[in-house]
């Protein structure tokens, strides 16, 4: 059976190398780019071929990958299914998008969706798209083959929502997958595409030019914090690879090239013994390449760092969020801020080159002081990189859940929208009076790096220089300080709409469904 798996990017987060720093030109056939490889696709390819099928991938950043593509691509290869992934609701009207072109030009291929959103929404999605067939809810490994071995009995296969005429079957349930050392290592070769290693999300700043590439040694996580969908996917369990299958994997990248590992683990630093032995597997093997992970600042692993960076891990992420533990804790993070200033400490007093935070900005109760408090808080730690990002409120979070109680969301309306929480959230801070505190915060952070700590400073400075112009660096720095737009800006919810609000009513008491239906005398912008 021939099948194609779709990955839609979100055009967000990945961009097109330039071209003097050896980025192809678009109608080149290998592109470089600067983002992640779609490691979820990458995963299901071989899978499914060591069921005996055909398999083609593609990655909407390439600029042949596009819907007319991938059009005509269907149109040569006459694919028996068309398999489309992609991550949230801001991919989701490309994703939409891509069904509807292929259903027009083949109205009997069977279309499944998958990913984090459509498992969030399945039967939301098959309601509003008609041009999709199915949700694969959780985990492809298993479901996927088991779906193209079932086409016509699709109610035989646990784990899958499907349109029956016009009433949305929900098959049951499919266990997640414990043992994840059964399935093959991904396929990185496929895909005409050179992933470039850069700085964390939609950042622009080149870090170098070797080969790069993701892994992914465990998955799912067992907190709670308010913003993350994550325990809602996997139950709040978290499953891992064993050290002698990911040793197998990075040997693999070694001999292949692979100089740059990104570990993409929603937490990586869980469990001490199982770091300790990938540890001390990759200093007996010398494997050639640097290696980066992301974890929490209160994990138990944090007495690895020394084996860690004996094993080449150059970078380490931190989930910081906040510098003030009373944000911290209406985040649910569980964690303090002693935690995070000993695991940063530990990261760098143990040679790891590069630390980064991610901090939210923007977060139900928080004061304009608490912000600046948080930019205070990064300028004490010794980080190398920082991100202040505005807290985000999608569907599944703990957050979402929260503002349906309120009132703030309508679920039936809402379900396919994100929002940023100073636009919707009384109890948050204007948006304008976010970004004034975040662009002093930055100001503050640069001036006291540049001042007190400027060897460090000079050092990521030369980094970013290897492979930017000058000119670039400049627009980088001053990016923080600029009115940044996505290319698709967040909308408001019903509720809001309904009481031609374009702004919070910024009161005690939060919007409800009790409250009157009328517009009050004076709205903030």
């Amino acid at each position: 059976m021939k099948v194609f798996l779709i990955y839609v990017n979100d055009e967000n987060f990945y961009r097109l190398l330039p071209e003097d720093l050896g980025g192809s030109r678009p109608d080149d056939a290998r592109i470089k780019v600067m983002g992640f490889p779609p490691l979820g696709v990458e995963t299901l390819a071989p899978v499914l071929r060591q069921h005996g099928h055909q398999v083609r991938m593609f990655d909407t950043c390439h600029p042949r990958m596009k819907e007319p593509d991938v059009l005509q691509a269907l149109r040569e290869d006459r694919p028996d299914v068309a398999a489309i992934s992609f991550l949230s609701t801001t991919t989701y009207p490309a994703a939409k998008s891509m069904a509807g072109v292929l259903k027009a030009e083949r109205p009997d291929i069977p279309i499944i969706v998958g990913g984090v959103f459509a498992t969030m929404n399945k039967d939301r999605i098959l309601r509003d798209c008609p041009d999709i067939d199915a949700v694969g809810i959780g985990e492809g490994e298993e479901l996927l083959p088991d779906y193209l071995a079932h086409l016509g009995q699709p109610a035989a296969v646990p784990g899958l929502v499907w349109r029956q005429g016009k009433e949305i079957v929900t098959n049951i349930a499919r266990p997640i997958i414990r043992d994840l050392d059964q399935f093959p290592y991904p396929d990185r070769t496929t895909l005409p595409i050179d992933y470039i290693e850069s700085l964390p999300l939609d950042v622009p700043a080149v870090l170098s030019l070797d080969r790069f590439c993701t892994m992914q040694t465990s998955r799912g996580c067992p907190y709670t914090c308010i913003y993350c969908d994550i325990p809602a996917l996997t139950n709040g369990k978290w499953r891992f690879r064993s050290p002698e299958h990911v040793l197998g994997e990075m040997q693999q990248l070694s001999d292949a090239g692979y100089r740059s590992i990104y570990l993409t683990d929603d937490h990586f630093l869980l469990k001490r013994a199982r770091i300790n032995d990938i540890c001390q597997g990759m200093i007996k093997r010398k494997l050639k390449f640097r290696w980066g992970c992301e974890g929490r600042v209160d994990s138990v692993a944090v007495d690895q760092f020394p084996i860690m960076s004996q094993a080449n891990c150059g970078f380490l992420a931190f989930g910081i969020e906040s510098g003030t533990q009373r944000v911290l804790d209406r985040l649910d993070k569980k964690q303090t801020l002693g935690q995070i200033e000993n695991a940063v400490n530990e990261a760098k007093k143990h040679g790891i080159e590069r630390a980064h935070g991610f901090f939210l900005v923007g977060s139900p109760d928080e004061t304009e002081q608490d912000i600046l408090q948080s930019f205070r808080f990064a300028a004490r730690l010794k980080l190398d990189t920082f991100g202040f990002n505005r807290l985000c409120v999608y569907r599944g979070t703990p957050l979402w859940h929260e503002y349906l109680e309120r009132g703030i969301l309508d679920d039936e309306r809402d379900w396919d929208k994100w929002f940023k929480c100073s636009d919707i959230d009384p109890t948050v801070l204007p948006s304008e009076t976010v970004n004034r505190a975040r662009q002093k915060g930055y100001a503050l952070l640069f001036a006291h790096r540049i001042l007190c700590r400027p060897i460090q400073t000079f050092n990521l400075l030369r980094t970013l220089g290897r492979h930017m112009k000058f000119t670039d660096i400049l627009r980088l720095l001053a990016s923080p300080f600029r009115r940044r737009t996505l290319n698709r800006k967040p909308e408001l919810p019903a509720r809001m709409l309904d009481l031609g609000l374009t702004a919070p009513v910024r009161a005690a008491a939060s919007m409800s469904a009790a409250q009157p239906a009328e517009r009050p005398a004076e709205v903030p912008a």
